[in-house]
């Protein structure tokens, strides 16, 4: 994402993917991400983490894509992605234990990817010209 000072900024967060949108959590708490979204809705994902990717074979993505916030309910909003969010990280119920015990970080927006373009190193190697997919409008 770009910062207020049109800077670059990387955030890691945890993506969530539904089969047409990518979607990202975040604390209110101390959070600029989600002005810097607000502020300029074009962002990238690079997905490089090997345990990340459960396929048979490590690959490497960078998708871009408009996003957009939605912070309406900061109290229970987030939970409409807790179902993939519990299938990709199964420790959120540990947290989701300790939600009395830590009302800031559950008190949360929504970042909503709709995915434009993406680039793909299929052997994740990255010294190679990945392969490129348009998106033939967001979301698809």
């Amino acid at each position: 994402m770009i910062d207020d000072r049109g800077r670059l900024v990387t955030h890691p967060l945890i993506p969530l993917y539904d089969g047409q949108h990518i979607y990202m959590t975040s604390s209110i708490l101390f959070s600029r991400k989600l002005e810097h979204i607000k502020g300029n809705p074009k962002v990238s994902v690079s997905i490089s983490d090997p345990n990340a990717v459960r396929v048979e074979r490590f690959r490497r993505a960078t998708i871009q894509g408009d996003a957009t916030v939605d912070d309406a309910d900061l109290h229970s909003g987030w939970e409409r992605v807790l179902p993939i969010w519990r299938k990709k990280e199964p420790a959120i119920d540990f947290f989701l234990g300790k939600r009395v015990a830590l009302p800031l970080f559950f008190e949360r927006a929504v970042i909503e990817i709709a995915p434009r373009r993406a680039f793909l190193w299929e052997d994740g190697d990255t010294s190679r010209q990945p392969t490129v997919f348009e998106l033939m409008g967001a979301g698809r």
